[in-house]
């Protein structure tokens, strides 16, 4: 196509400027007739929402009574179709999000959501008690939430549909007699604390109602029949009464563009085309008004109705019953190249150069040697204006002479035209599905956004090969396409769906089998799912699910072969709640890491279900050690004191052990140890009854003697000393130092003379020595027999002289050197012993 009859498409609204609405589809969906829908058409080239109007009197052709909602693409060809028997009422107004669900408004002020394959996502959303008893007068969507105003002039509003949170904004204060005309809203993200702000057009002025407060701004300027907020949120466009369109700051504290549209008729739409222009389109003129600070107005007349306006980032989209057009400022690098200019741009020289290479004519040379300086911005203006164009045949031509140039310019970043030709394809692919995306709308949604609208529309095979083609991880695809696969295919067997599903799970290395099996599972195939969850490799995601499956002894094989504790304990856990005692016990006893953890666990918090364990195995010993472990619990019970009857169930513990280390012949000690504690817990236990004093318990044998002794109970000290088969040698250095510390010399004498003590006197004299009492001690050091024992007491008693001649009776040399050094003062006694007994080596 020649340059001139490209630039014959377009319409001139200024020097240089220009606008075209080039037909993207004719739609595929046959007879149409829009104006007997309800429409709704997502942005970014997404779906269209269709459901007839139940306002309007409208003639059945050959479709149902029953109204459908229809869910096409933007091409027109039908996606999904589902009854439409929501309870709520009439429906008021529909919509969809920036996460393409589709929100339904109902008279009851409840908002259902449905996904663009017409299912229900969640439960409806109610905008409140209040409203849902009361008259919705106007309403208004936006990309994640919805405002409404009732009959008594009050806004409730959901901001995100994702965290629905029913809230009433402030009262805008308006009379019943004042008339609301239209209402809009400026998005939560463009608001500086993140609530949404309604416009409200109340007699002559514009109310702004915020979360907390309403205030008038733009007082004097209406009646205002129409308005619309840019979407950034910095500016509103208003169509007057008196047939006006004001664009003002978002403020009110401007007006900056004001322009006579003479009719005072409002418009039936009115959106922003970018931040460029708005467009207005009237239902009984049938005709499309473009309007640019920038230049003059631009109108197209239509010739049937039922036109939608679909704002884009960059234009906007015109549906109508045969076709979906797009209408757009014309880039400035495809006006470069096919504008008609008294100059051509060196881009438009390229493009020449390159047709008359294609012609073969010698002109082609002389083109590129007249832009050779300009040669690297020829090539970029040739590459930008085919990212713009929808026609697949533009675009390569464009590209083609772009190509042609980079032959003459080595220095041009060939990085460019690659990832251009990258990009085009991908655009083309998803516009043959009826996905209409711009250059700027795809760069503004990204690349994995769109992979995920292409999932979304099960385009599984198409987002797997951009994914592919694009570098960018395909998991998510090809996790989809199985959990889709399992949901569509329930009369397909277990082991046939999963080796197709293996097929493509493999494509991708470290993939996660488990959330495909937790699908299935959730899907009722619950056999499958224990298969796919076999080629789980992190047994972190593998252990939960298998549980989830009750498939706990395979969990239990699991995670102790990962070796990590945490999982071993999460499946152990889950066991025993689940199953019986014995069912526990005898799985984990197979598996000694699963064993060992679980006791560990049970020593510290679960003492009897772990005597349970033991008993079930036949570890008599462990229970015995662990009935032993309950007894120093008790112990340590401040209730355990003053002859507490806890001592009586603490013997019987003591003596269940005792019976079950007496089943073992390995531990007979401890089995006899046991006895022999018990029985004295007993007798220290009589004891403190007998003499009301919590003294006696937990204390040793000697220590319990020792005391009876200390008390005058000299009865009670036998009985122990019998019952528990005390030596005499040790019965009487426990008696002498008990009746040393009450200080009783008599009977500790008296002691001493009632027959001849088997351990000697050194008994007596170490406990007169250690109680101070040295004259008692003298008592008894004579009579002893060893004379290094009677050396060692006198020098202990500063007795130096009566230690010397005891101690030379030893011949200890180490001996008398001790004494030497502890006795500096009688060092002349010890020198002439020395010197008598010619000792050697005293020193």
């Amino acid at each position: 196509m020649s340059t001139a009859a490209v630039a014959a498409e377009w319409q001139e609204i200024a020097d240089r400027k220009y606008l075209r609405r080039p037909e993207i589809y004719s739609m595929q969906w046959g007879r149409m007739d829009l104006s007997r829908f309800r429409i709704a058409c997502a942005p970014f080239g997404g779906p269209i929402a269709a459901i007839r109007d139940d306002s309007k009197i409208v003639q059945l052709l050959a479709e149902s009574a029953r109204r459908h909602l229809q869910i096409f693409s933007s091409s027109g060809e039908l996606i999904a179709s589902c009854p439409w028997d929501r309870p709520g009422g009439k429906l008021v107004g529909m919509a969809w999000t920036d996460d393409l669900q589709l929100a339904c408004l109902l008279e009851d002020a409840s908002v259902h959501l449905f996904n663009s394959r017409a299912e229900p996502v969640g439960p409806a959303i109610s905008l409140g008690k209040e409203p849902s008893e009361r008259v919705i007068m106007h309403y208004v969507f936006w990309g994640t939430g919805v405002a409404c105003l009732t009959d008594t002039n009050q806004v409730y509003c959901i901001p995100d549909f994702k965290n629905p949170r029913p809230c009433q904004l402030a009262d805008p204060g308006i009379d019943e007699s004042d008339q609301v005309f239209c209402m809009t809203v400026n998005e939560p993200k463009a608001v500086k604390f993140g609530t949404p702000e309604v416009l409200l057009a109340v007699g002559d002025s514009v109310l702004l109602v915020g979360e907390y407060a309403a205030q008038t701004v733009g007082e004097g300027i209406g009646p205002i029949q129409k308005m619309a907020v840019s979407k950034e949120g910095k500016f509103v466009a208003m169509f007057t009464g008196d047939g006006r369109l004001l664009v003002a700051l978002m403020d009110f504290s401007r007006i900056l563009f004001e322009y006579d549209c003479e009719s005072a008729l409002p418009p039936d739409q009115m959106v922003w085309s970018s931040l460029d222009s708005v467009v207005l389109y009237w239902e009984e003129l049938i005709s499309v008004l473009v309007i640019s600070p920038a230049g003059d107005p631009v109108r197209y007349i239509y010739d049937e109705p039922g036109i939608l306006l679909i704002p884009e980032c960059d234009g906007v989209r015109i549906l109508s019953n045969s076709s979906m057009e797009f209408l757009h400022m014309v880039p400035e690098s495809t006006v470069s190249i096919f504008g008609i200019f008294e100059t051509m741009e060196p881009s438009a020289i390229l493009y020449d150069a390159y047709d008359n290479f294609e012609r073969r004519s010698a002109k082609a040379d002389e083109n590129l040697r007249s832009i050779r300086s300009s040669l690297p911005k020829a090539i970029k203006g040739c590459i930008d204006a085919a990212g713009h164009e929808f026609d697949v045949s533009r675009q390569r031509t464009l590209l083609r002479a772009a190509s042609y140039g980079r032959a003459f310019c080595s220095q041009y970043d060939r990085d460019h035209f690659k990832e251009m030709c990258k990009t085009l394809r991908v655009l083309n692919a998803v516009r043959d599905i009826g996905i209409p995306l711009s250059i700027g709308q795809y760069q503004l949604l990204t690349a994995p956004v769109l992979i995920g609208r292409l999932i979304n529309a099960n385009q599984h095979f198409l987002a797997l090969r951009v994914s592919e083609y694009l570098n960018l991880n395909k998991e998510v695809v090809i996790m989809h396409w199985a959990c889709e696969k399992i949901t569509v295919s329930p009369s397909i067997p277990d082991d046939v769906l999963l080796e197709a599903l293996l097929e493509k799970l493999r494509l991708c290395k470290g993939i996660s089998y488990a959330a495909v099996a937790a699908h299935a599972d959730n899907s009722g195939r619950r056999k499958l799912a224990a298969m796919l969850v076999e080629h789980e490799s992190q047994s972190s995601k593998q252990v939960p699910l298998l549980l989830s499956i009750d498939e706990e002894d395979t969990a239990l094989v699991k995670a102790t072969e990962s070796g990590d504790t945490d999982l071993v304990y999460l499946v152990l856990f889950h066991i025993w709640q689940k199953k019986p005692a014995l069912d526990f016990f005898g799985t984990i006893n197979a598996r000694p890491l699963a064993r060992d953890l679980f006791i560990a666990y049970a020593r510290c918090y679960k003492h009897e279900f772990l005597k349970d364990f033991f008993l079930s195995t036949g570890q008599l010993q462990d229970v015995a050690f662990l009935l032993l472990k309950e007894s120093k619990l008790m112990e340590k019970n401040p209730m355990a004191s003053k002859g507490s009857p806890l001592h009586g169930p603490r013997i019987r513990v003591i003596e269940q052990a005792q019976k079950l280390f007496a089943e073992t012949k390995e531990n007979m000690f401890e089995s006899k140890a046991s006895e022999e504690y018990a029985k004295l817990l007993r007798v220290q236990h009589e004891l403190e009854i007998s003499t009301k004093q919590a003294i006696f318990v937990d204390s040793s044998i000697s220590d319990t003697i020792r005391t009876c002794i200390v008390l005058g109970n000299h009865r009670a000290a036998l009985k122990v000393k019998n019952e528990f088969k005390v030596s005499e040698k040790r019965w009487y250095w426990l008696k002498a130092f008990a009746l040393a510390t009450v200080r009783d010399w008599d009977a500790l004498e008296k002691f001493s003379k009632e027959k001849r003590p088997p351990g000697g006197y050194k008994p007596f004299v170490e406990a007169c020595i250690d109680a101070g009492e040295k004259s008692e001690a003298l008592k008894y050091i004579p009579k002893l027999t060893d004379p290094r024992e009677k050396s060692e007491a006198y020098a202990r008693i500063g007795m130096a002289k009566e230690a010397a001649d005891a101690g030379s009776q030893v011949k200890d040399n180490e001996l008398f050197g001790r004494f030497l050094g502890q006795n500096s003062g009688a060092s002349a006694i010890f020198d002439s012993l020395r010197d008598r007994l010619s000792f050697q080596g005293a020193h």
